[in-house]
C-alpha cells in the first residue's frame, strides 16, 4: 500500500517503517524457519519471489505492511534497518464489500524479542494507524490454535474469539472499534511519533523502493 511508503511510526519499544527492498534479504532469512512457516501458515519462497512479494505489498491497495524495528537500537541512526529488524505487522483489506474491516497479523520473528511487549506495541500502533488513516472500524486476527501466546495477546487487546476452524486449526478473533475502544486505542498510542522515512534514513530526494 503506497499510503505508508514514507511513514515511520516511532514508539517506545518498536519503530514501524515501510517494507522496502533493503529489508528483503533479512526477511527471507527469517522465513526459512520451519517454526515461522508453521506459525504464519506460509510456504518458503525463493529470494526473487520474496522481492516480488515486497513489491506487491507496496503497490497493492489491499495490503498495508510495516517492518518492526527495535527502537532503542535504531534511534539515532546507530543501526541500519536490516540490522534492527525484529518482525513485521500487516493489515489486509480483503473484504471488497466491507472496506472498514482489516485483518491484522503480527510476527515477532526474532525469538529474543518475544514476550517483552514488542508485539503488543506494534499491534496497537498498527491498529491506531488503521483507524486513523484507513478508516478501519473492525479488526480480525486469524491465529493457529497452537500459537497460545498470540491468542492471549489479542484477547488482552480486547479481541473476542468468534470462530474456530478445526480443519485449518485456526482461531478467529474480532474487535469492533466502538467510540470507547477508539478512545482507548488512541490513548494507548498517544506516545507514538509519526515521521518521514525519507528524511530520516535517506539522502534528500532519494526514495527507496
Amino acid at each position: 500500500m503506497k499510503i505508508n511508503q514514507n511513514t515511520v511510526l516511532q514508539g517506545q519499544r518498536v519503530t514501524l517503517v515501510p517494507y522496502t527492498a533493503a529489508h528483503v534479504p533479512r526477511y527471507h532469512e527469517w522465513m526459512q524457519s520451519e517454526e515461522l512457516q508453521r506459525l504464519t501458515a506460509s510456504e518458503p519462497l525463493s529470494l526473487e519471489q520474496e522481492y516480488e512479494m515486497q513489491r506487491s505489498w507496496r503497490d497493492d491497495a489491499d495490503k498495508c505492511t510495516f517492518i518492526v524495528l527495535d527502537t532503542e537500537r535504531w534511534s539515532g541512526q546507530a543501526c541500519a534497518d536490516e540490522d534492527c529488524m525484529v518482525g513485521d505487522v500487516n493489515l489486509f483489506l480483503t473484504d471488497a464489500e466491507d472496506p472498514t474491516l482489516g485483518e491484522i497479523e503480527i510476527m515477532i520473528a526474532d525469538p529474543s524479542y518475544r514476550g517483552r511487549g514488542f508485539g503488543k506495541e506494534a499491534t496497537l500502533m498498527m491498529m491506531s494507524y488503521g483507524v486513523r488513516n484507513l478508516g478501519i472500524t473492525k479488526f480480525e486476527a486469524k491465529i493457529g490454535q497452537e500459537n497460545e501466546a498470540s491468542i492471549y495477546m489479542f484477547k488482552k487487546l480486547h479481541f473476542k474469539e468468534v470462530a474456530v476452524n478445526s480443519i485449518f486449526q485456526e482461531v478467529t478473533l474480532r474487535l469492533d472499534v466502538s467510540d470507547q475502544e477508539r478512545w482507548w486505542l488512541l490513548e494507548q498510542t498517544n506516545h507514538v511519533e509519526e515521521k518521514s522515512y525519507v528524511e530520516l534514513k535517506l539522502p534528500a530526494g532519494v526514495l527507496q523502493t
